[in-house]
């Protein structure tokens, strides 16, 4: 197949289509341009952020792993047409699916993907990913749960990237998607060179099948939340003693920081952000009473004298018994572990401000 190149509708010419060189220039280039995997033609606004290359498993590398903002894994894994292995390959991106399932600890996982992103790009996988996205705290903490759900019940997904996709792979693709809970997607890169341009065609296969088992994926749009709906929802799922300390909590956020409120569709969330103690969020409450505290992430940014405030906060949280790790992003607190310390948390935080 050829493409006609021309400027301003004169001086046309006819560019035959190229060839990749090696996988290793292929996948270098999905993981520089990531856009390049044309995963909005299953949703309008989806993209993908390639958060590490030749990610190992126990059954071998990944040629790249990838996330969206849902929170979805997506296994990588490029082939040349000539290359003898190609037949095999959904088989291998399935191997290497069931090998994050069942040998990865999430805590362990998060932190080689963050050390990847580190190395790449000098930000932290979060920073990263709010940028990329454009989502905000509560989002956030939603694509890392997501992950952490999707690894956990293996809802994996699979990219095949070639430089010509043949007939029978098609088949397979649209044979496994209609008849499994499997999202497998092949994906061909037609490569075509010009003067000093590289022109990249992608065709995706896959997105077409309707499946016909049932999933557990809920349809459900995004909403934003805000104080009537965060506590419709707080009093469905929790007693009063445990609303109230909500309450407590939320009233300090309201009237001393700025909330952002969330959008997930399965329970609420608000962040609060203190000025005095920093440009990013102390803590993330969800409407099921999870509270997610941070005193690393609140330091990023910060001047001397918001640091010094902070660090006398976890020092005075820290003799109500709630211990915030050091190396977590945040630390999770069920209801039951702080609803009882609502009062000292309250008072912790004010007097730091």
């Amino acid at each position: 197949m050829s493409i006609i190149i021309s400027q301003n509708g004169e001086h046309a010419k006819k560019v035959d289509k190229s060839e990749f060189g090696k996988e290793g220039y292929l996948q270098n280039y999905i993981h520089e341009n990531p856009e390049s995997i044309p995963v909005y033609e299953i949703e309008e606004d989806k993209k993908l952020l390639v958060v590490a290359r030749e990610f190992r498993t126990e059954s071998g590398p990944i040629d790249a792993l990838a996330i969206d903002k849902d929170g979805d894994i997506y296994v990588v894994e490029t082939k040349l047409y000539k290359n003898p292995d190609k037949r095999t390959v959904v088989a291998q991106a399935l191997d290497y699916g069931a090998s994050l399932w069942r040998h990865s600890n999430f805590d362990e996982f998060l932190a080689k993907i963050d050390s990847e992103i580190n190395n790449k790009f000098k930000v932290s996988f979060e920073e990263k990913i709010k940028d990329f996205f454009g989502i905000d705290e509560e989002q956030i903490v939603s694509v890392i749960e997501s992950m952490k759900r999707n690894l956990r019940e293996g809802n994996i997904k699979f990219v095949i990237l070639m430089d010509l996709v043949e007939d029978r792979l098609k088949d397979l693709i649209v044979y496994v998607n209609q008849n499994s809970q499997f999202d497998i997607y092949a994906v061909q890169m037609e490569y075509y060179q010009f003067e000093k341009y590289e022109i990249i065609i992608p065709k995706l296969f896959g997105v077409e099948v309707k499946k016909n088992v049932s999933t557990n994926s809920s349809g459900s749009p995004r909403t934003k939340w805000d104080e009537q709906s965060f506590f419709d929802d707080a009093r469905k799922k929790l007693d009063n003693d445990s609303v109230v300390a909500v309450k407590k909590l939320y009233d300090l956020a309201k009237q001393k920081s700025k909330i952002s409120w969330g959008t997930g569709t399965i329970r609420g969330a608000f962040s609060a952000q203190f000025d005095l103690l920093g440009t990013k969020p102390l803590f993330v409450l969800e409407s099921n009473g999870i509270l997610r505290i941070s005193f690393e992430y609140p330091k990023k940014e910060a001047s001397k004298k918001q640091i010094a405030k902070i660090e006398v906060l976890e020092l005075l949280i820290s003799k109500t018994g709630m211990q915030v790790e050091e190396s977590s992003n945040r630390t999770v607190f069920e209801i039951n572990e702080w609803k009882s310390k609502a009062d000292d948390l309250v008072k912790s935080i004010n007097e730091c401000l």
